[in-house]
């Protein structure tokens, strides 16, 4: 094997013993070359996955398996079906790259003992413009952005920054790319965010039956998501991130009534 330069690279590669999953990916070394694939194509026969080439990578993952373009490519919808036979480290750079752009230069820079954290404040804190108006979120509101906007659900990175009142991500649930400062996706969510949060409220009164019919339909909805609602457009009203959002409201509503109910009981 050629002498990697990369320190990144190299690091990884002392992590690589003989597979390890990266996001979705699962990579596998064969001696001085590998293999990677899906990792929910793990147990798959090689024989039956499509033979993808290093410079098709990038293509396969601009969509989903529905076509939708994916903008977060850290976004836990990565197709499978595929395999990507790698020849050399500096070629595993390559396609990991067209992956997930800037994950092991970013892996690598979250060991140092002071990572390059940009927090939620000091990222909002220097937007102009449009989203000059993110710097309005209150810690809580802006904690409840995060909180919909960053789970597993809707992305694999460890979130390292934070905003006061909010702890990082922790492993669990989450994989070996860190996020080491707020993205585009979040800064467009926390902009629309703001600008509901400025419209003129409704009081709208529910029973608590009624309230929990409301969790339910809107955990159905994010179960099954509207195809045709793309996934960076806040703008539509089925937009899954708002509609955690709003799922994540109603159920601390559902949950303080449930409390006050036990306690007049």
């Amino acid at each position: 094997m050629a002498v990697i330069d990369n320190p990144a690279l190299r690091a990884f590669l002392s992590k690589l013993r003989g597979e390890l999953v990266l996001a979705q990916v699962l990579v596998r070394r064969r001696g001085a070359r590998f293999e990677l694939r899906h990792a929910d194509d793990r147990s798959r026969k090689s024989s039956s996955l499509k033979v993808t080439r290093i410079d098709q990578l990038r293509r396969l993952a601009q969509s989903t398996a529905r076509g939708a373009f994916r903008p977060l490519k850290s976004a836990p919808n990565l197709r499978a079906g595929w395999k990507c036979l790698v020849r050399s480290a500096p070629d595993l750079e390559t396609a990991l790259n067209h992956l997930y752009p800037g994950a092991l230069a970013d892996w690598h820079a979250a060991q140092s003992p002071k990572p390059p954290i940009t927090h939620y404040r000091e990222f909002t804190n220097r937007q102009t413009g449009m989203y000059r108006i993110t710097q309005k979120l209150s810690n809580a509101q802006a904690a409840e952005v995060i909180r919909a906007c960053c789970g597993h659900r809707f992305c694999l990175k460890r979130r390292y920054w934070t905003v006061e009142g909010l702890e990082p991500d922790s492993a669990a649930g989450k994989s070996l790319i860190p996020c080491l400062e707020p993205c585009a996706v979040l800064l467009e969510f926390a902009r629309k965010t703001m600008r509901i949060e400025q419209e003129v409220r409704t009081r709208l009164a529910l029973a608590p039956s009624e309230l929990r019919s409301v969790v339910a339909a809107l955990q159905r909805v994010l179960a099954q998501p509207d195809s045709e609602v793309q996934e960076a457009d806040m703008n539509a009203p089925l937009n899954p991130r708002r509609i955690q959002r709003l799922l994540q409201a109603l159920q601390q509503r559902a949950q303080s009534q449930r409390e006050s109910e036990s306690d007049s009981s």
